[in-house]
């Protein structure tokens, strides 16, 4: 299938990386075969080579490709429909539109060739550039592909079921980096139509309005109801190119299809979600960034907070952590560099929109691949080796806390020493970037600092941001900023819920629209000063809306901000309308809770009645329970009534005694069932550690056996080696035997089909290398003897040797003989035609002949 647009300037050209290892030659080979002569595209392909070993994989390349393939030299400019080869004991390159080869730095067994290639590709050709890893063991070309999917590039995988060795490309897909997963002989096919449709792809901008008026922000508002983040404030360049890429590999035309494609696939939205939040990172990635902060900033840091000697950062984005473990290891190399004893402490909060990315992160195994950007006595001093990857150690893991958080919508972390937001800022429009630079200012603590990515400023809040290292991106908190002016948005909660729109202007009656405010203004004041305090809480009680003055009831708890009712509300309230709300759940009318008591600021008791109620009605609020409290004023009781009032007292103080004694009753009943559930998941552990134990040992066994059944292969490996050179040794012998006798020999096999021939055959029967296979029928020769295919067929199935005489057409005799051919297996494989010359004997015959009749 051609590319409907042809390509024709170098810049143009989009470069497709093949990496392959074990068993990689069948599916290279089914790759290239199906790619069209005229692809007006670029093929790289590294395989692992034995750099000891002349490679022949340029030559058997050839063998299936019209196209060139040609081993990349140093320096080599790349051409459209070309394949370029890896040579051994190199890593390859991508540099300016030419082919940069270099000696490994790896030893044998730790070289990640495919990474380095894909890496590469991804800078020189961003969102133009293609990887594909195909069968081997491994895990190479997986962070290759992590750096091509980032840009925007376009990435593919084999199908583990038809490799050979899976590894590479199972690691591959579990890594959420094959856009594209397919048999090796369909991936081309594949391909092509996703360059094809992103190449014609036309995406509608995004406009940031009230209205939905385009496909793009229909595809915004089902992933913000499906996911609660909001992306219309991303770059539309970024949203496009992510909708395009999602679009392509669905074959789907138009964004107005991909949204009801969205409707009816909700999980279609979670893998659209996955894909806007592509992350690419690595540890200690910019290593001058990092020395800075080792050498100057941390220490500096250090030295301002001798009086508090603990430091807290902020990891924005953390993706899947190697930043946040990046920055815990810089600083206990600090911490060892410094004299003791010192009773420093690093608090490291790193937090990122997926889940994924988080769950990842927490575990802290990383594949071995970290091995290119962690060196050898950081891997030693910080990791563990587990398998094929590393664990991070306790001391550095505990010095993390991972958490899921939206950095638009949610809090920020406050009185923070280091804020460290790489490579995020560039997603967002500009916007969303003046709303964040402010909140960064106000987290942290005077003399913080802010690092920010390669392609990053602080743009115009120079007046919040003091330059450290302007090439690094280190900036230093400015104390003395005016910060009335900058619209910081810390006066409400969430503090980046709602984003400043400009409303449009509407020609409405000006008298209808006073009429409304003053009603809704009016609405506002009887609701805030007549109407009893209220809250609505959700299932998990966190409060989602507010009523009236609540500060006699509920107080922030210190720490995080935390709206969640059971934290906020004051102590003698706590336990009576937590069992509430739960008995409140299983009914529909209210629960009244009578005469609680509350100590308000001062030491001074208030009597609080409160009523919770379960609402169903209006559907918005369906599922969700509602917490009204009402003060209970005690009046002075005159001489006439004090029997009475001590009567209600009386009988007020046994109604109280009685919830309590119900409320302890039903704690105790909680109390026995939580123990019982316990002692159950106990036991359930306990077999599963038994369990685990036996899985264990089993593993052991098999892990031994397979290691002793890797040497046998060995073993096996160097036998067939040694087999093959002996029968490439035999080949050559009778290659010369063969043609060193002055005999035309012609070796056929049961079909009769030309099998073998020595260089005196070719004389007399029209013979050259491309005859190899060919019926003896179709071969024509100077003998004259046109029985020879009928006596050769007749010798086949007789098994009877036919010698005769034949003259040829320019006069020379031969003796043609036909014997069967015998394996040394006693099986009869074919024919042997031996072609012995006689013309001198027939010519001394005629001559004695003469000489006889005269």
């Amino acid at each position: 299938m051609p590319l409907k647009s042809v390509i024709k300037s170098t810049d143009a050209i989009r470069i497709l990386g093949i990496g392959a290892s074990a068993g990689g030659l069948a599916p290279l080979e089914q790759f290239l075969a199906h790619i069209p002569p005229q692809s007006h595209m670029a093929y790289v392909v590294v395989q692992h080579l034995d750099p000891t070993h002349k490679a022949l994989l340029t030559e058997l390349l050839q063998r299936v490709t019209p196209m060139p393939v040609k081993e990349a030299t140093q320096g080599m400019p790349i051409e459209a429909d070309c394949v370029y080869v890896i040579p051994p004991n190199r890593e390859l390159s991508i540099v300016d539109d030419l082919l940069v080869l270099a000696e490994p730095m790896e030893p044998r067994g730790l070289r990640l060739p495919i990474d380095v290639l894909f890496s590469s590709l991804a800078s020189a050709r961003g969102e133009r550039s293609i990887g594909v890893v195909l069968s081997g063991m491994g895990y190479d070309g997986t962070q290759g592909l992590q750096a091509i999917k980032a840009v925007g590039g376009l990435t593919a995988a084999q199908d583990p079921g038809t490799a050979q060795f899976d590894a590479m490309p199972k690691s591959a897909i579990a890594g959420n980096c094959a856009d594209i997963v397919a048999p090796a002989d369909e991936l081309p096919a594949r391909i092509r139509v996703c360059i094809d449709q992103m190449h014609n792809l036309s995406m509608p901008k995004v406009n940031n309005t009230e209205q939905e008026s385009t496909p793009v922000e229909r595809i915004l508002r089902l992933l913000r109801e499906h996911t609660r983040h909001d992306f219309s404030l991303y770059k539309p360049s970024t949203l496009q190119r992510r909708m395009a890429r999602r679009m392509a590999i669905h074959n789907i035309a138009t964004a107005t299809l991909y949204a009801d494609f969205l409707q009816h696939n909700p999980q279609e939205i979670d893998l659209l979600f996955k894909e806007v939040l592509i992350g690419v990172t690595s540890f200690f990635r910019d290593a001058s960034v990092w020395q800075h902060l080792k050498d100057v900033m941390l220490p500096a840091l250090l030295a301002r907070h001798q009086a508090e000697p603990s430091l807290r950062a902020w990891t924005i984005g953390c993706s899947t952590g190697e930043e946040a473990y990046s920055l815990a290891m810089v600083f206990t190399e600090v911490l060892e560099d410094l004299p003791q004893p010192h009773h420093f402490t690093l608090q490291i909060f790193a937090s990122d929109l997926s889940p994924d990315a988080i769950a990842t992160a927490r575990r802290g195994y990383y594949p071995g691949g970290i091995t290119s950007s962690v060196s050898t006595e950081r891997l030693a001093r910080f990791f563990s080796r587990h398998g094929d990857g590393y664990q991070v150690n306790s001391d550095i893991r505990d010095l993390v806390l991972f958490t899921q958080q939206d950095v638009v919508l949610d809090p920020p972390f406050t009185r923070l020493d280091l804020i460290s937001c790489r490579n995020l800022l560039i997603y967002f429009d500009q916007s969303l970037q003046q709303r964040l630079l402010p909140l960064f200012h106000y987290s942290l603590r005077p003399g913080g600092g802010l690092l920010l990515g390669s392609a990053e400023t602080v743009g115009r809040f120079h007046q919040l941001f003091a330059p450290i290292e302007p090439k690094l991106r280190l900036y230093l908190r400015r104390d003395d900023a005016e910060s009335g002016d900058l619209r910081l948005p810390l006066k409400s909660f969430p503090p980046l819920s709602r984003t400043a729109k400009e409303s449009p202007v509407t020609h409405s009656n000006t008298s209808s629209q006073s009429s409304d405010n003053l009603q809704a203004a009016a609405d506002q004041v009887l609701l805030q000063v007549y109407a009893p305090a209220a809250v609505v809480v959700n299932d998990e009680g966190d409060i989602v809306y507010i009523s009236g003055r609540t500060g006699k009831y509920l107080e922030p708890a210190a720490g995080k901000v935390n709206w969640n009712f059971h934290a906020m509300v004051r102590e003698g309230l706590r336990t009576p309308i937590a069992s509430a709300l739960h008995r409140a759940a299983n009914q529909s009318e209210p629960l009244h809770l009578q005469n609680l008591q509350i100590q308000l600021p001062g030491g001074v008791m208030q009597s609080v009645d409160v009523t919770v109620q379960a609402l169903q009605e209006p559907t918005a609020l369906r599922g969700m329970k509602m917490i009204v409290f009402r003060d209970i004023t005690t009046a002075k009781a005159s001489p006439a009534h004090k029997k009475t009032s001590r009567t209600a007292t009386q009988q007020s103080h046994d109604a109280e005694l009685q919830q309590c004694q119900d409320e302890i009753q039903a704690l105790r009943e909680e109390n026995r069932a939580s123990r019982e559930e316990l002692q159950s998941a106990n036991e359930e552990l306990q077999s599963t550690n038994e369990e685990l134990q036996s899985t264990n040992e089993e593993l052991t066994t098999s892990k031994e056996e397979m290691q002793s059944m890797n040497e046998e292969l060995q073993t096996i490996n160097t036998e067939m080696q040694t087999k093959l050179d002996d029968l490439f040794l035999a080949q050559s012998d009778m290659t010369n035997l063969l043609n060193s006798i002055e005999i035309a020999i012609l070796f056929l096999d049961q079909n009769l089909n030309v099998r073998r021939y020595t260089d005196r055959a070719a004389k007399i029967i029209n013979l050259r290398e491309s005859d190899i296979g060919r019926p003896l029928s179709d071969l024509t020769t100077s003998l004259q003897y046109p029985e020879l295919n009928d006596d050769s067929l007749a010798t086949l199935n007789t098994l009877a040797i036919s010698e005769k005489q034949i003259l040829t057409t320019d006069g020379r005799w031969f003796t043609v003989r036909i014997m069967p051919y015998r394996r040394l297996d006693n099986v009869i494989d074919g024919v042997v035609i031996t072609l012995l010359d006689i013309t001198a004997t027939k010519e001394l015959e005629q001559t004695l002949r003469k000489d006889l009749q005269s």
